[in-house]
């Protein structure tokens, strides 16, 4: 069955933070269940988004169209604004019912302060870009933060913005998009660049899995 991952867009998102996963999500290629998976851009309007490295996209559905049924997850990237607490109001919002209803979230770099000051990190482990950098928003999570790249948990993946590597294997592994020895293999390789790495993934997608 097709399910869809949603990316949150807007004018100055930053583009390369969800990049490495959207482009794992959309390419087959090493994947348990190829197919499974398709990303889809939603916006709180319908006209055309630039992203902060220029990219013009035209966002597939509004926010206000998004059905929790529809979504297998929720990207919420990085980029401009997440520092006014109206400017994603309708974003969070979405969000926070993903959440309550169990569909995961993805959050990174700025994202991640958005959901602190609606008290979304108040209870889970999480991280950000720094410890000052969520305390600024006043939020009640701090001795929940973890000093990590990537940090998952009850279906909640944040991310600071210099690890988007680390954030796409986060995603993977919330998705069961790859096995895990292909998933190991494909982040040593993109964290390395090591040859060695792409002829594991290579094995460990073509090496069945007993059943």
């Amino acid at each position: 069955m097709l399910q869809f991952v949603h990316l949150y867009v807007f004018p100055g998102f930053a583009d390369w933070e969800p990049a490495f996963a959207t482009a794992g999500i959309q390419s087959p290629q090493y994947q348990r269940e190829p197919g499974r998976f398709e990303v889809r851009t939603v916006a709180t309007g319908s006209g055309i988004v630039r992203s902060m490295g220029g990219l013009a996209l035209l966002p597939d559905l509004a926010l206000s169209q998004l059905k929790d049924a529809d979504s297998a997850l929720l990207i919420l990237p990085g980029g401009d604004g997440w520092e006014d607490p109206e400017r994603h109001a309708e974003a969070l919002d979405r969000a926070g019912e993903f959440l309550d209803r169990g569909i995961p979230v993805a959050a990174i770099c700025g994202a991640t302060a958005g959901l602190a000051r609606r008290g979304w990190l108040d209870a889970r482990a999480h991280t950000s870009n720094a410890p000052a950098y969520l305390n600024g928003t006043g939020y009640a999570g701090a001795a929940h933060y973890r000093d990590e790249p990537a940090v998952s948990e009850g279906g909640l993946i944040t991310a600071g913005g210099m690890a988007p590597v680390e954030f796409a294997r986060e995603i993977f592994s919330q998705l069961e998009l790859y096995e895990p020895a292909a998933l190991e293999a494909w982040f040593n390789l993109f964290k390395t660049g090591k040859s060695e790495y792409f002829a594991r993934l290579q094995r460990a997608a073509e090496t069945p899995v007993p059943g």
